[in-house]
Parts: C-alpha cells; sequence; structure tokens
C-alpha cells in the first residue's frame, strides 16, 4: 500500500508542472491584461503620468519579460510562497487574499461534499433495491429536477422563499455582529445556522447525480452470480445489499470523489456572489472579467492542485476498497 501511495504521489508532481504551464497560458491568451485596462483609466482621468505609472509597474513586476521568464518567476514565486500581487486590489497580495477566502471556501465545499455522500448513496440503494416502485419514480423524478436546475437559479429561489416567509436575508455566512469577530461557540453556532443554505443549494445537483449513478451501480451488481450464490446459501437479504453489492458498487463512487471538492470549488463562484460568501469564487470571476493575471493564475493552479489531491485520495481510497487496484 506505501508503495502504491508513493508511485502515485511521484506521478502527480509531473502533472502538477504541466497543469501550472497549461494555467500560465491560459491567463496569458487575451491579447490585453489588467494594466492595459489601468493605462486607459488613467488617461481618462486626466493622469498626464499614465504611461510611465503602467511601464513602471511592467518593469517591477516583471511583465515587459518573454512568457517563459514570467512563467518561471511566477511558479518560482508560489513555490517561495509568493503568488504576485493582485492589481485590482491595490497591489493587495494575492497571497493574503486566498489565505483570507480558502478555509471558508474549504469548509462549505467540504460540508457539501459529505452531505452529497450521506444523502445519495442510501437513496440510491434504496432506489436500486425497490426498482420501478411509487418511491423510485418520485425519487427519480426529484433526482432529474435537482440535476436540470442551474445552482444560481436555486440560490435566487432559495433567497426569494426565505425572504418572503421570514423576512430575514440568507447572504453571507455570518450575521452582521460576528463578521469581523473573534471564533468563539456563539460564532460557530451562528456559522452553522448560516452554512447550510449554500450548502444545500450547491449539493442538491451533486446529489441527484450522484445518486443516478449509484442506482445505476447497484442495480448491474445486483445482478451478479455470486449476488445470486450468497442469496441462495441463505444470507439475509439487508447483508447481501449493504455489504456483499455495496463495496463493489461504491468503486466508481469513490472515484468520483477526486473531482467532486474542485468541482465544487468551481462551480461555487455563482451562487457566492448571489448569496454574498466570503469564499474564493467571485473573487475568482472577478479576476477573470478584470483580467487580474496574478489572483485569476493562482486561483486556477489551486483549483488543480485540488483536482490532482483529490484524485490522490480517491486513488488511495479506491486501493482500500478494493485490494485488487494495489497490483495492478
Amino acid at each position: 500500500m506505501i508503495i502504491f501511495i508513493i508511485r502515485r504521489i511521484l506521478q502527480a508532481i509531473p502533472l502538477l508542472v504541466i497543469i501550472s504551464i497549461i494555467s500560465f497560458a491560459i491567463i496569458k491568451l487575451p491579447p490585453t491584461d489588467y494594466l492595459d485596462i489601468y493605462i486607459q483609466e488613467l488617461k481618462q482621468q486626466g493622469n498626464p503620468n499614465a504611461e510611465l505609472i503602467v511601464r513602471d509597474l511592467r518593469i517591477r513586476y516583471g511583465l515587459d519579460l518573454p512568457a517563459w521568464k514570467q512563467y518561471l518567476k511566477w511558479i518560482g514565486g508560489i513555490l517561495r510562497g509568493d503568488f504576485g500581487v493582485s492589481f485590482d486590489q491595490n497591489e493587495r497580495p494575492v497571497s493574503s487574499i486566498i489565505r483570507e477566502r480558502l478555509p471558508m471556501t474549504i469548509a462549505v465545499s467540504i460540508a457539501t461534499m459529505i452531505l452529497t455522500y450521506i444523502i445519495a448513496i442510501p437513496i440510491g440503494v434504496f432506489c436500486a433495491t425497490h426498482q420501478y416502485s411509487w418511491a423510485d419514480h418520485a425519487l427519480s423524478f426529484v433526482a432529474f429536477i435537482g440535476i436540470a436546475t442551474p445552482s444560481f437559479l436555486l440560490a435566487l429561489i432559495v433567497m426569494f422563499l426565505v425572504v418572503m416567509y421570514t423576512g430575514q436575508s440568507v447572504g453571507g455566512l455570518f450575521s452582521p455582529e460576528f463578521m469581523d469577530a473573534p471564533w468563539s461557540w456563539a460564532k460557530f453556532v451562528d456559522f452553522l445556522s448560516h452554512v447550510w443554505v449554500p450548502v444545500v443549494i450547491l449539493g442538491l445537483s451533486g446529489t441527484a447525480g450522484l445518486m443516478r449513478i449509484m442506482r445505476s451501480n447497484m442495480l448491474e451488481t445486483m445482478g451478479q452470480q455470486y449476488i445470486t450464490t450468497a442469496r441462495a446459501k441463505g444470507v439475509k437479504e439487508g447483508k447481501v445489499v449493504w455489504v456483499h453489492a455495496l463495496r463493489v458498487a461504491i468503486n466508481p463512487i469513490v472515484t468520483i470523489i477526486g473531482l467532486s471538492l474542485p468541482g465544487i470549488i468551481a462551480g461555487e463562484g455563482l451562487v457566492s456572489s448571489i448569496l454574498n460568501l466570503p469564499t474564493l469564487g467571485p473573487v475568482f470571476i472577478r479576476s477573470l472579467q478584470v483580467l487580474d493575471m496574478y489572483l485569476a493564475g493562482s486561483i486556477l493552479m489551486i483549483l488543480a492542485v485540488f483536482v490532482v489531491l483529490g484524485n490522490l485520495i480517491s486513488d488511495i481510497l479506491l486501493a482500500w476498497v478494493d485490494p485488487r487496484i494495489r497490483f495492478e
């Protein structure tokens, strides 16, 4: 098992290098950058030194260098913990922006992922063991609605219903009195009272899709010969379903874990903007809109690292669930 984990880690290193190159290339694709926009704003304001100010910024941050030198400077800074500066936020260090918003992003994403799996797996198993029953049809209908409904639209609907029937806003993760307060038990309870809204909204489509996958896997597994043999030997139906069948049917679900966390983080941008959440999503969208290359590239790189780490965790969990994977 240890050799398997070491091999997967060594395979992830060149993958991260390739991803960093692609990430940098993506943020350099637009023909203009933030400083081109900034110089136009300075000229509109009548600043006579606009050209000199922007030229000084380009020289200071190496934006006048060839693309490959810019990449080496950028990736070298990341390895030292220096992610550059955000031009859109008055040259504020990107590392401080990420450090401020990443914990809440991970907290919301992990809570969403846990809720998704806790709900989706039992419902998928239930639908498979009660195939074509009224409950199966009803839950499948709800799942299709969840898959088809965009998360940002659901966020608007939830906000409208909560405000209409309770008169309270569901925006943010804290009440105003706890926004800047240090962490305490009261603040944690207040956080729990707010976090369920984005978790439910973000988790609905994931839960619906995962439930359909779990149902399909269980139906396929329940038709295998070893399941028929177990039943013929008199094994109780509950043990057949939850021990023998589920252990095999859950393998593809474990694989999906690797994409769940980065998928939630990447997909929560619009929802976070609507709900005014202090996460990376709104910042990422803003950085793309204004071509803030250091901030956009750093967040894109973080998402890529989460993808690689998620796949690594999936491989380890899959090898633990199915020992045959270790010897491939």
